[in-house]
């Protein structure tokens, strides 16, 4: 029996204010990825560190699309 973990949808407002906030703030990886990390633990999930600077670095942020935050924190959200 395969279980599939599926992650909630985030509301679109939410991801484009996080956009928004990475796009304005000037921050370097790192610390976008500290923001990044405190949006989702907000929401109740947590994230391997690793996996989340990695993603950070594929979230171009002055070009990301809803979508594709979407699907890139579906990749390093768990569950807590």
């Amino acid at each position: 029996m395969n279980k599939t973990i599926t992650i909630e949808k985030f509301a679109a407002t939410d991801l484009a204010e996080l956009r928004k906030e990475l796009k304005q703030s000037g921050l370097d990886s790192w610390q976008a990825a500290e923001l990044i990390s405190a949006f989702l633990s907000g929401r109740g999930y947590g994230v391997a560190s690793n996996d989340l600077r990695s993603a950070t670095t594929r979230i171009d942020t002055f070009a990301c699309s809803i979508q594709h935050m979407q699907e890139e924190l579906e990749k390093v959200a768990f569950f807590m």
